[in-house]
């Protein structure tokens, strides 16, 4: 399977929206508990100005993932961290896809300056927990039960990546 890397262009969001709301009907990766539409697409995208936003799409020039950074608060004293969301189509887990996203926000985390990288993740996404273990995320906080969907309550786990 061959893919590519290359920045957002707004022609993207129909195909971002699609693999969000897989996840938001499919488990707790994304937390919305219903389909969302462009409208919620159009906030979130706001927080990620001047942030990096990468998309990854296959050989048909289809988009198969995302990922960016938005900003972790409104504060100007939080502007070195950032908040890191990615998201890949489902049938393309597992192929290097996250890591390659990763591994591009990060060279342009470190150019903004961001030395700090957050990811908030459901405690019932364990592919992602072990993914960011791996790229040398660290758990640091942990709020138990504040999510709620499906009928179930869950944990969000933060973990950060410190740049160096």
């Amino acid at each position: 399977m061959t893919y590519k890397i290359r920045e957002y262009k707004h022609s993207d969001k129909a195909s971002i929206l699609k693999i969000f709301n897989y996840y938001v009907e499919n488990g707790t990766a994304a937390y919305p508990e219903t389909k969302v539409g462009m409208n919620y697409l159009d906030k979130f995208f706001e927080s990620a100005e001047g942030y990096p936003f990468y998309i990854a799409e296959n050989e048909k020039n289809e988009v198969i993932g995302f990922g960016l950074l938005h900003k972790f608060h409104p504060a100007t004293s939080f502007l070195h961290t950032a908040e890191i969301t990615y998201f890949i189509a489902p049938e393309y887990n597992r192929q290097g896809i996250g890591n390659q996203i990763l591994e591009k926000l990060i060279e342009q985390a470190k150019a903004i300056p961001v030395t700090n990288i957050l990811a908030s993740i459901s405690s019932e996404n364990e592919e992602s927990l072990r993914f960011h273990k791996k790229n040398g995320f660290k758990e640091c906080g942990l709020f138990k039960n504040v999510g709620k969907k499906f009928g179930n309550y869950f944990d969000i786990i933060w973990m950060q990546k410190e740049l160096s």
